[in-house]
């Protein structure tokens, strides 16, 4: 709609595409804080999108796009993890309360993949009156809808009872020895979390034109305001990504 409403007006519209690598991370909420929520690191996955820019003057543009947004993080180590239903009995024959975590040595990775349909104020500048360079800033809110999520985990580790790693689950079968579990696998995790969240966006970038092409590399960032978690059982996170991405544009 803004790309028709910019052609009626007689303004010019750059359409395009763009492409390149999003760094994904899981920020614990607030006081929603517990062992599984925290210490994710940032993992790397893909970004592309769909845009128009409708330029209103030589210094403004309104740039509203589709945008395709790898988001989620990783653990990798010493971790926590909810205590097994299976071995609810294991720790009642020990005469023992079941914990809610249980501590291991493996890697976790959540994979988390966002449709984005943001809207961005952008703001550029010749890099002298003949010259082919431009910078330019853009920033504005986003929508983002949930396309999928999974939880894939690798490793095969002994249990603990504490996050020091002193406190052995024991092995009924082998006396003195710990109890092992293998973790690989992959679960769905998408219906654990929200199917839409809104956050803020934003870029810079260099831009060379040609003619009527463009091409430009850009860095950016996307966060999220809302929890993504529907429940508090696995503690609260936001999620947010550092974008770099290369891409051509054409002007109608």
């Amino acid at each position: 709609m803004l790309c028709a409403a910019g052609l009626a007006c007689g303004q010019s519209v750059d359409i395009g595409i763009k492409g390149g690598i999003s760094i994904p991370n899981l920020s614990a909420s607030g006081s929603e804080t517990n062992p599984l929520n925290e210490g994710y690191s940032s993992r790397v996955g893909p970004g592309f999108s769909l845009f128009a820019d409708v330029k209103f003057s030589k210094l403004f543009s309104i740039q509203p796009a589709i945008e395709y947004s790898a988001q989620g993080g990783k653990k990798e180590g010493f971790q926590a993890f909810p205590f097994p239903e299976e071995l609810i009995p294991l720790m009642q024959q020990m005469g023992q309360t079941p914990p809610t975590y249980l501590y291991a040595d493996f890697n976790s990775t959540a994979k988390i993949n966002y449709l984005m349909i943001p809207v961005l104020a952008k703001f550029g500048w010749d890099l002298g009156v003949e010259s082919p360079f431009r910078i330019y800033a853009g920033a504005g809110p986003f929508v983002g809808f949930l396309l999928n999520a999974k939880q894939i985990r690798e490793g095969n580790s002994a249990l603990y009872l504490d996050p020091d790693g002193q406190a052995p689950v024991p092995n009924p079968e082998d006396p003195g020895s710990p109890f092992t579990q293998s973790f690989d696998g992959e679960t769905s995790i998408k219906d654990q979390l929200n199917k839409v969240n809104f956050g803020v966006e934003g870029s810079i970038g260099l831009s060379y034109r040609l003619n009527r092409s463009t091409l430009f590399v850009e860095g950016g960032g996307n966060y999220g305001f809302l929890n993504i978690q529907k429940g508090t059982a696995n503690g609260k996170n936001n999620t947010g990504a550092a974008t770099v991405m290369v891409g051509y544009a054409y002007s109608l």
